[in-house]
């Protein structure tokens, strides 16, 4: 099964091969109000920092909980302006009523929701709210090119059981899944697609910072790009939805 430690382990690779997150989402939070010089964000699950970044770029007083050593170090000594708190979002200390955001950023997938849902219903402002967004490394409105074929061919080798979360693109599902304890309200929601260029080595190190990935199978991820002529075009999809907390 996957190992949210994975990243940890490969906190480095994390920060240099992760694709930073769409400017079109950036300038949707904006527009939407909810990047505030001043205000007070939690950014969960914060890993290297990229989300984070947002909000301290937006002039935000931020709060990041990261449990992996590694990690937690690297985003400290990135944004040394940010307090950063290592544990997992299930047991991390959190003030009520401290924050006007909480972001959660391909993230949500590891957390026991029966926790931290309440937990962030009680640490919200009054009218604060909570974004949660994530990337999808394959957009599956884009018919599959020679590359996503040879990328599925790897997945389909796997004996392992399928995740129990919905899909990564499944934006309804989530939507569903953080509201099903009444403490959440969907107030927007958003789709972002884009994509990127990669070499062999990009895709390499990219899909080893996969916790679902071996390196082995990153590495044959990568002999597909050096045979398809040393470059692919991936199409990624970012999806948004932003919650109000249920009074």
């Amino acid at each position: 099964m996957p190992d949210p430690m994975h990243f940890d382990r490969h906190a480095d690779l994390y920060d240099r091969a992760r694709p930073p997150y769409p400017t079109a989402l950036t300038d949707r939070l904006a527009a939407l109000g909810l990047l505030r010089a001043g205000a007070r964000a939690l950014d969960l699950g914060a890993g290297s920092g990229q989300a984070t970044r947002i909000l301290v770029d937006a002039g935000m007083e931020v709060t990041a909980v990261e449990p992996g050593r590694a990690l937690a170090a690297r985003l400290k000594k990135t944004l040394p302006a940010v307090q950063v708190i290592r544990a997992t979002a299930e047991e991390a200390e959190l003030p009520d009523g401290a924050f006007d955001l909480v972001t959660i950023a391909t993230a949500v997938h590891w957390f026991d929701l029966h926790v931290v849902l309440p937990k962030l219903h009680r640490t919200l402002a009054t009218d604060g709210r909570l974004a949660v967004w994530r990337t999808a490394y394959g957009d599956p409105s884009v018919p599959p090119g020679p590359f996503r074929e040879r990328v599925q061919r790897i997945v389909d080798a796997r004996d392992a059981p399928p995740r129990p979360q919905p899909d990564e693109a499944d934006t309804v599902s989530w939507a569903r899944a953080l509201e099903s304890g009444g403490l959440f309200r969907t107030v927007h929601s958003d789709e972002f697609a884009w994509t990127i260029a990669l070499d062999a080595d990009g895709v390499r190190d990219l899909f080893t910072t996969f916790s679902d990935w071996t390196a082995a199978e990153a590495q044959e991820a990568a002999r597909a790009v050096d045979e398809l002529g040393g470059t692919v075009t991936e199409h990624y999809l970012t999806p948004l939805l932003v919650l109000e907390p249920v009074r």
